[in-house]
């Protein structure tokens, strides 16, 4: 147990010092897609976490858990791990970390930050425990993406799409053990203003992740 206590406490310095010196922009390592469970057993074992520890992801937790959110996996067309609508890919992952909150730049496969300071009470809201997770990822749709359709068919689009990109978190999570759960609840307006989202930008889910 103390091992495991050390080995966390290690990891979340090494995490701190890498990103300190990363500025605002995080290069995240190159994704491990060997690992984890066959997915029959992931599903076996998926379930929606009702409580989180506050040790940080090494960073080939992180990498690989973005990456399989939303990540390229067809570099010659820059297709994603997650289906979208007409191929619009419109959903953005925001990374929520407790020094601040990154945009996930899928082509550099790298985080940009976006704001300062700890975002995750607000999406957590009146649901307290999700913000003691030390990474959340918040899945906004830009429905300007979709090139045709009105905005009530655009938003049946984007909340499907957020919702593979969240189920592929999901399996991830259950494969690689770690936890998560999908969530609806946030402060909307709030978080609006800090991410400085435009009319077009809409907050669909966000999925706690912890060991």
């Amino acid at each position: 147990m103390k091992k495991s206590v050390i080995i966390g406490i290690l990891l979340n310095v090494m995490f701190c010092l890498s990103y300190a010196q990363a500025g605002q922009a995080i290069q995240l390592i190159p994704p491990d897609t060997t690992r984890g469970l066959p997915v029959m057993k992931a599903l076996k074992v998926r379930a929606s976490a009702t409580d989180f520890d506050t040790v940080m992801l090494s960073d080939q937790d992180l990498s690989d858990l973005i990456w399989a959110a939303n990540g390229i996996n067809r570099p010659e067309n820059g297709k994603r791990t997650a289906p979208s609508a007409t191929n619009a890919q419109d959903v953005d992952i925001y990374v929520c970390l407790k020094q601040g909150t990154y945009l996930y730049d899928a082509k550099k496969h790298a985080l940009g930050q976006v704001t300062e300071g700890d975002t995750r009470s607000l999406v957590a809201s009146r649901q307290e425990f999700a913000a003691k997770a030390p990474v959340i990822l918040l899945l906004v749709s830009d429905i300007s993406r979709f090139k045709h359709g009105g905005d009530s068919l655009k938003l049946v689009w984007a909340a499907m799409d957020a919702g593979i990109v969240s189920q592929n978190i999901a399996v991830f999570c259950a494969a690689t053990g770690l936890r998560t759960r999908p969530r609806a609840i946030m402060d909307l307006k709030k978080l609006k203003a800090a991410l400085k989202l435009n009319e077009t930008q809409y907050l669909m889910l966000n999925n706690p992740v912890s060991y």
